[in-house]
């Protein structure tokens, strides 16, 4: 279900808004909802506590990994192969 959203702007404001969204060739409501898409994706996902807490746990465990520069060099070869796991 759609909402509707009302902001109140400054005449200034809204004409910069008006003139950017011209030049991109969109309504003002979709360079508005493009802008409000990207600030909430931008948005942190759960809190910080929890992030720490999870590195924290990855952390103390000791996983097998390859030597880092094999690892490079055959990512970057795999680049031209068009190989797909």
């Amino acid at each position: 279900m759609a909402k509707r959203l009302q902001v109140i702007l400054k005449d200034p404001e809204y004409r910069e808004i008006q003139r950017v969204a011209r030049l991109r060739h969109m309504s003002i409501a979709e360079w508005v909802r493009q802008a409000l898409d990207l600030a909430r994706r931008r948005e942190p996902l759960g809190s910080i506590g929890k992030k720490l807490e999870t590195i924290q746990t990855a952390a103390r465990h000791d996983y097998p990994v390859g030597d880092i520069d094999v690892m490079l060099a055959e990512i970057e070869a795999g680049y031209g192969t068009g190989a797909r796991s």
